[in-house]
């Protein structure tokens, strides 16, 4: 059907959020754990970014998963505020909310309110590396909050059902975009995305000093500074690592 990296957050030495003596590395590597399994007995082939508790930082999940034949990748995290038991409920993280990550957050949001958790919806953040490092369609999941007495009641109590939601969602994903029949036209490669025009420009005119061809075109009321339009992944990959290594937070981008 496909194939999904799935990454538990943080681990070794970064224990991510901690309460009342629980880490959330540990929280996350149990549910991706459970996840997988759910997904692998599905017909999904299952990949790990980890399955025991060491650390990789966020940049080598992301080239960990880029380096995969991985067409999906899920990182799953548990949230934390300031002050204890002051918020509550699930929400997904994508780089843009749109196309399959906004599937992704749709769907999983949709399966885990089911469970009983408030969902808090979707949060665009394209900063995070392990959104703006995957080449393939990406979303990062907080599980409740670590530090709400209420989130983890209900994660500890329903721990399976919460592991057949993400899953499901995961599967409608899956199958509502169809990746492997959708044939992809061509690719590009992002190299930043700005609210403001004026800051778009200036990278675009930074790239193009470099000896780079560069366009900005206009997403969901972002500017997104691009690169190329490649015909074989392989290539736009070789373009990406190129501009990776003069500095530039660059991503390989599908069009369809």
């Amino acid at each position: 059907m496909a194939t999904v990296m799935i990454d538990a957050g943080h681990g070794g030495f970064d224990s991510g959020a901690s309460f009342d003596g629980r880490s959330e590395k540990n929280d996350t590597l149990n549910l991706a754990l459970a996840v997988g399994n759910i997904l692998e007995n599905n017909g999904v082939d299952v990949l790990y970014t980890r399955t025991t508790d060491v650390y990789q930082s966020p940049n080598e999940k992301a080239n960990i998963a880029n380096r995969s034949d991985a067409s999906y990748f899920v990182s799953i995290h548990r949230n934390s505020s300031e002050t204890p038991n002051t918020y509550s409920g699930v929400q997904t993280l994508v780089y843009a909310d749109a196309g399959i990550p906004a599937l992704f957050a749709d769907n999983i949001n949709r399966e885990l309110e089911k469970v009983g958790f408030a969902n808090l919806g979707t949060s665009v953040r394209p900063n995070l590396a392990v959104l703006r490092g995957t080449d393939m369609p990406a979303a990062l999941l907080e599980v409740g909050f670590i530090n709400t007495a209420q989130d983890n009641r209900l994660y500890d109590l329903k721990f399976p059902e919460i592991a057949q939601a993400i899953a499901n969602g995961i599967l409608d994903t899956i199958r509502g975009a169809n990746v492997e029949s959708n044939e992809v036209d061509s690719y590009s490669v992002e190299l930043g995305n700005f609210m403001h025009h004026a800051n778009a420009e200036n990278l675009a005119q930074n790239v193009q000093d470099e000896g780079y061809s560069c366009y900005i075109e206009p997403v969901n009321k972002i500017y997104r500074v691009r690169h190329g339009n490649f015909a074989d992944l392989e290539e736009a990959k070789r373009v990406r690592q190129e501009l990776f290594e003069r500095g530039y937070e660059a991503r390989v981008i599908e069009h369809r």
